[in-house]
């Protein structure tokens, strides 16, 4: 019997063999192929929510990452700015985002290297900021930039398709483990969902943008699978 993450190896295996060449990821029949395959995922995780584990990870044993040469911190008089295909941008606090509906998860984060740990999140669903802004139903990607910064000056960023974005068990989280969120692993915002591979999950979040069309991402853009579903 096939199963679905049988299924989506298959699929991921695939699109890996695609993105060789990362900077060429939409040419010919590799791109093709690529577009394939972020469908396949797409269907078989639309609507699907992912179970809850039962415990979560040590204190101190859930790895950490950045791509800056030190630990990135917030910028003097931080906001999350948002903007793109919403009827009301602007820069929002996060006393603002706080303000929010809050949503509450306990999600396995799984890395592309291979390990798992488990955290519980709180903060604030993507799809209840999209409502907060008004964005718009053409807007079928969200991209998430980051102020963590790697030596050549490149930010950390990814883009998303909408409905992995809109997911119940996406959020933008500013706490964990029942504390706020720690400098180790985002601080004051990052992005935190059920539906994709830890690359995907951006950190020190500064702005989230909805948009007409997909614009890589750090890892994406050198060849790492798009779509990343999990």
């Amino acid at each position: 019997m096939i199963t679905r993450r049988r299924l989506l190896g298959g699929a991921v295996a695939g699109a890996a063999l695609a993105a060789c060449n990362g900077r060429e990821p939409t040419a010919g029949l590799l791109g093709v192929m690529g577009r394939w395959n972020d469908r396949v995922q797409g269907a078989l995780l639309s609507g699907r929510e992912a179970p809850r584990p039962k415990a979560v990870t040590a204190p101190g044993a859930f790895p950490s990452y950045f791509i800056a040469p030190a630990m990135p911190i917030m910028p003097p008089g931080w906001a999350l700015k948002v903007g793109g295909l919403v009827a009301r941008p602007g820069p929002l606090a996060l006393d603002e985002l706080m303000r929010l509906p809050r949503t509450d998860v306990r999600i396995e984060h799984h890395c592309v290297e291979g390990w798992s740990a488990v955290a519980d999140w709180n903060g604030v669903r993507v799809s209840d900021l999209a409502a907060r802004v008004g964005a718009d139903p053409r807007a079928g990607f969200v991209e998430f930039r980051s102020f963590d910064v790697s030596d050549d000056g490149d930010a950390y960023h990814s883009s998303w398709d909408r409905d992995s974005a809109f997911h119940r068990q996406t959020l933008l989280a500013y706490g964990m483990n029942g504390k706020p969120l720690d400098v180790r692993y985002g601080a004051p915002l990052r992005l935190y969902s059920a539906v994709k591979l830890g690359y995907k999950n951006v950190k020190y979040l500064t702005e989230v943008n909805f948009l007409d069309r997909p614009t890589g991402g750090y890892w994406e853009d050198l060849g790492y699978e798009w779509f990343a579903g999990t």
